[in-house]
């Protein structure tokens, strides 16, 4: 199914191995029998997650993200640690180290590929109620604002772009549709 679209690879060179990411650069076999360069950054994955309070408020994270030059609001996230690392798992550290909560109930929203054209992360979204306070505890190089917005403003938010993170979007969109 859907061979006439397929690329296989031919050869496959590191460029650059740095802590979080991998480029690549392939050589493929087009379906036309013609080649072609892919370069690609391999990464190990990340979840994310919509902590809802008891009001319908959700909590998000303000902090300056360096590739845009921007502060951005988001929701909590971060990379599987591990190779194998359970999705679940990973979100909930992230929880907990970026706010301080954590949660009773956790429901996976969905699973998405964050840039299909040049990088093969994917990220597993969860909402997260029956949350319970404590001490944030990011990470040495992390500088996180805990924000707490009303679901339909932050719904108001993906759409007039103060809130532009792909996951958070989709999470955020995903959050609003699942508990209508």
């Amino acid at each position: 199914m859907y061979e006439d679209l397929i690329e296989k690879k031919i050869n496959s060179e590191p460029v650059f191995d740095g802590v979080l990411l991998h480029v690549k650069r392939d050589t493929v076999s087009l379906p036309n029998g013609h080649e072609a360069v892919r370069e690609w950054i391999k990464h190990p994955g990340a979840s994310a997650v919509v902590p809802v309070l008891p009001d319908g408020r959700i909590i998000l994270v303000r902090q300056f993200r360096y590739p845009v030059d921007k502060v951005t609001l988001e929701i909590p996230a971060g990379k599987l640690d591990a190779p194998g690392e359970d999705p679940l798992l990973c979100a909930q550290r992230e929880l907990n180290e970026e706010t301080g909560y954590t949660a009773a109930k956790w429901t996976k929203l969905t699973t998405i590929a964050t840039t299909v054209g040049f990088s093969d992360e994917y990220i597993h979204l969860y909402a997260a109620e029956g949350l319970t306070p404590g001490k944030q505890h990011p990470d040495d190089d992390e500088f996180i604002n805990v924000v707490k917005v009303d679901l339909a403003e932050a719904v108001a938010m993906t759409q007039d772009g103060r809130i532009f993170d792909a996951k958070s979007v989709a999470a955020i969109l995903l959050l609003a549709r699942h508990l209508a």
